[in-house]
């Protein structure tokens, strides 16, 4: 008996505390699993803010009458039998039956108008070559347009027309544009007449593309295709925030990966066209060499951020500073230096006779050498 008085009291202890258990807690019963809590959002479904347009139809009413459709005109040499170039044959030939040696090659593509005073900016490529080029705007005016000045290198081009009362397009800062950002793609693509496509920003600061000798693009899935060269990239209020110049595309087709030249280059390019006829741009006369794991290695660098010096040419503004084949370029004004076509882009983008500060790794030591920018001999075309 004693022994189950013993055994009694611990029983009944946790009998009571079983019941205080399931008062306190009833879920202690439920087999239904435990309910997922999820952050809520910060932004109500149902919300009058302004977080942007529902539609895109008052930018592209400020926007689209800048944009114009460029047609050219090519003279082709076309081959004829050696035979016609024989003055003896061509006496049994009247002259009007003897085939034309040349034919007219035509093109289209887009172009917009970046100042009143009838200044037009397009892709260098949409005009190459042409005898002739006729400028169409959205109100049906067409003009012939006279190329001020062409930069291969960028693949921009700016003509010129002179006409009354022109549209003009507000540029924004190409560098306060984000990825994620809604933009629109105006041109006309295929000859179909001004067509509008929307996407986002898909990255910017593209480079490495080989598509030109200075890369700097903004990447878009805005539906871009043949003939929308050289339109208008805008943001969601219409403000140009790029000139659309290629795509990526197996097919010829848009797929979702186009390039648009950032506004900001556009301008200083425009410029530069305008003022001395070309472009003025940065030079350091040094030839460059990607570091490599090896070569970083044998150099005792951690990383591969840097740029060997393989050459340096003669007089040029490097070889004035100091600088020698071997030596590594660690930073530019204090910015490392990643890769190295965006450090010789940055370069260009300076102006001669400004100063830039380098720091250098010469024989396991960093020096820091001041060098002058020259003036970057024009490229043969």
């Amino acid at each position: 008996m004693r022994k189950l008085t013993f055994l009694f009291w611990p029983i009944l202890s946790g009998i009571l505390v079983a019941v205080i258990l399931l008062q306190l807690f009833p879920s202690l019963l439920s087999t239904q699993p435990q309910a997922i809590e999820f952050k809520e959002s910060t932004r109500p479904l149902n919300s009058n803010t302004n977080f942007g347009p529902v539609s895109y139809a008052d930018a592209v009413a400020l926007a689209s009458p800048a944009v114009v459709n460029i047609y050219t005109q090519t003279i082709v040499q076309q081959e004829v039998h050696p035979l016609f170039d024989d003055p003896f044959f061509r006496n049994f030939f009247d002259a009007d039956s003897i085939p034309q040696q040349e034919r007219i090659q035509s093109s289209l593509g887009s172009g917009v108008i970046l100042s009143p005073q009838g200044y037009i900016v397009t892709n260098n490529h949409v005009i190459t070559g042409a005898d002739s080029i006729v400028v169409a705007l959205k109100d049906g005016r067409e003009s012939i347009a006279k190329v001020i000045g062409t930069d291969p290198e960028t693949d921009l081009a700016v003509l010129k027309i002179s006409m009354s009362d022109l549209p003009s397009i507000a540029i924004l800062e190409s560098d306060k544009s984000r990825v994620g950002d809604v933009v629109l793609a105006i041109g006309n693509p295929f000859g179909v007449g001004q067509t509008v496509t929307m996407g986002i920003i898909s990255a910017t600061g593209r480079h490495s593309l080989g598509i030109n000798t200075y890369e700097d693009f903004i990447q878009t899935d805005a539906a871009i295709n043949p003939g929308n060269s050289g339109g208008a990239l805008i943001d969601a209020y219409g403000n140009l925030i790029g000139i659309n110049t290629a795509i990526f595309s197996k097919s010829g087709g848009s797929q979702g990966i186009g390039f648009a030249i950032p506004s900001n280059l556009t301008k200083q390019v425009m410029k530069d066209l305008i003022k001395h006829g070309r472009v003025v741009r940065g030079w350091l006369g040094i030839e460059i060499q990607e570091l490599t794991p090896k070569l970083a290695e044998s150099f005792d660098l951690e990383t591969m951020q840097g740029l060997i010096i393989a050459g340096v040419f003669r007089n040029g503004p490097a070889h004035i500073a100091g600088l020698q084949p071997g030596d590594i370029m660690l930073s530019i004004n204090d910015r490392s230096i990643i890769n190295g076509r965006k450090s010789m882009t940055e370069i260009a983008r300076f102006r001669p006779n400004e100063t830039i500060t380098l720091q250098i790794l010469r024989e396991g030591k960093e020096l820091t050498i001041n060098a002058k920018i020259g003036e970057r001999p024009r490229a043969q075309e």
